[in-house]
């Protein structure tokens, strides 16, 4: 069957390479332009264009899908089947008109629920326990079409956006090439989405990170690991911006203002007083220094029990008794 496929970003990569594998004809890719990245902000290409490269596929990049020449050159493909994976760009009718067998896209949540281009962080922020992917028929309206195959998997306590985002990724690879599979048989069974049941995951606010450390630990656990490892959330200790990369709730009620220090775990973090509980830090990392463990935090910068973390820079320079000024850390 003859393809083009359509993503940008590494959670394609999965996809396209089992797509080849299996010997699919990958007529083209249609990746985003290149971006500048990195300090000197060189043009740095996607990862789903890198992998077209390696394969031989031809590769278009357009600024804008519905350009003119864009959809006469997809047209000269002629594609039986386009596959969307995380692309970045909406498909009009134009677009969708063109492959034979129609436009499949693999989306990383079991749809109807978590719709748009955050799925799994925000799975993980609202605390859900299984998650999945979906692929469906593609249509004008966002993530709306009807659903062709689902595959759940269970969302583990240690899994973070990183990890879960790798184990789409791959499930989601083998769920499209089934699909394409079905498709190609003449298999296909198309089960309409329930609007009733339908949420959105929207793009993640810039100041979404902040530890509000009278949220309750749960909460705030789920945070932490829906926007881990990047772009990450942060507190303030005396002045300073601190990333937290990973940490775990604990029961109790220490009785302590929020973000207030309540005590030590030898090898495994610092606890956090929070509105609901407690909260263990377990890796940290102060803005212009390396990633380090709660111990290395708290020994290079004196934390002791009844300092505070922050919300905010200027809140965290109210030292309060018994706070000691930081020390060095590398």
């Amino acid at each position: 069957m003859r393809l083009i496929f359509l993503g940008t970003p590494a959670f394609g990569v999965p996809s396209l390479r089992r797509l080849v594998e299996v010997g699919y004809e990958v007529a083209g890719v249609v990746t985003q332009p290149d971006r500048p990245a990195g300090r000197g902000k060189r043009l740095r290409k996607s990862a789903v264009k890198q992998v077209a490269e390696e394969a031989c596929i031809p590769v278009i990049q357009p600024v804008k899908i519905q350009e003119p020449g864009v959809v006469g050159h997809l047209r000269e493909l002629k594609p039986e089947v386009l596959v969307v994976v995380a692309f970045g760009q909406i498909l009009p009718r134009s677009i969708l008109e063109i492959p034979s067998k129609g436009s499949i896209n693999l989306h990383a949540s079991l749809l109807p629920k978590y719709r748009g281009p955050a799925p799994i962080p925000w799975t993980l922020i609202q605390g859900e326990t299984v998650t999945g992917v979906t692929i469906m028929e593609v249509v004008e309206a966002v993530d709306a079409g009807p659903i062709l195959l689902q595959r759940m998997t269970p969302i583990a306590v240690e899994d973070d956006a990183g990890t879960l985002h790798d184990r789409l990724a791959a499930l989601g690879a083998e769920a499209l090439v089934e699909a394409l599979g079905a498709l190609e048989r003449g298999e296909v069974t198309k089960a309409p989405q329930n609007e009733a049941e339908a949420t959105y995951a929207p793009k993640l606010p810039a100041d979404l990170g902040c530890l509000e450390w009278s949220r309750g630990a749960r909460d705030l656990w789920n945070l932490v690991r829906g926007l881990a490892p990047q772009p990450g959330t942060y507190t303030f200790f005396r002045g300073l911006l601190i990333r937290v990369l990973a940490a775990r709730p604990l029961p109790g009620h220490p009785g302590q203002v929020p973000g207030t220090i309540v005590g030590f775990r030898k090898g495994a973090g610092v606890q956090v007083a929070t509105g609901d509980g407690v909260l263990l830090l377990t890796t940290l990392q102060p803005e212009a220094k390396r990633v380090m463990t709660a111990e290395e935090f708290t020994r290079g910068y004196r934390a002791e029990v009844g300092s505070v973390f922050a919300s905010t820079r200027e809140q965290s320079t109210k030292s309060r008794p018994g706070d000691s000024r930081p020390g060095r850390a590398g």
